[in-house]
């Protein structure tokens, strides 16, 4: 006798089908599990080496902040010590222009006039003495003129009092600016310092005998 099926065939596909859906289901949420944990590692190990980058950019600021500290601590010093290298060479230039100043003040001054009075106020000499004459005084201020390191003589004050002894009656007060010949001038634009002119012969020798 013939053995027959009895069960339905479409509901065996319907089963068959269903299996197959939900193992496909289930190796796509598989594949979809593994994706996303590889995502997850893949921008994890980005953001960790993002991170020390971060921290090493971190540590060379730091370092850089430091050297620039240094850099302008050494800055300040060696505006101190150009301060200071400032001032000794005022400090040497002055006492050069001080001997020089004297020199030239005993220099010329003429035969017939002595100097009683000198006062400095700044970068001006004012100087008071009596002399012979008011040719005398003119010699001596011409005398001042050339000497290099005094110029522009300006007369204050001459008047005859007598009395001053020594046949000197004439008191006067000129005031002077200080000059250095050695200083470096450009006013021609050479940028080569002006010789000092010559005092002349009169104010070479105290003693000899004024025009």
């Amino acid at each position: 006798m013939a053995r027959i099926n009895l069960l339905p065939w479409r509901a065996e596909r319907r089963k068959a089908r269903q299996k197959e859906f939900v193992a496909m289901l289930g190796l796509s949420a598989l594949a979809a599990a593994a994706l996303s944990v590889l995502i997850v590692f893949y921008y994890s190990n980005e953001i960790g080496g993002q991170q020390k980058r971060n921290e090493f950019l971190d540590g060379q600021i730091v370092e850089v902040d430091k050297k620039i500290k240094e850099i302008e601590e050494l800055d300040k010093k060696k505006a101190k010590l150009l301060a200071r290298k400032e001032v000794i060479e005022k400090l040497q230039s002055n006492r050069s222009q001080m001997v020089h100043l004297f020199d030239s003040l005993v220099r010329t001054i003429p035969d017939g006039a002595v100097l009683t009075a000198i006062k400095q106020d700044a970068e001006t000499l004012t100087l008071e003495g009596r002399a012979q004459s008011n040719a005398r005084v003119s010699t001596y201020m011409r005398n001042l003129e050339v000497s290099g390191w005094m110029s522009k003589p300006d007369l204050t004050i001459i008047e005859a009092k007598g009395g001053g002894g020594k046949g000197l009656p004439y008191e006067f007060k000129l005031t002077v600016k200080l000059a250095n010949p050695n200083a470096p001038k450009d006013e021609d634009g050479d940028g080569i310092p002006d010789a000092p002119v010559a005092a002349p012969a009169a104010a070479a020798a105290p003693g000899a005998p004024a025009p």
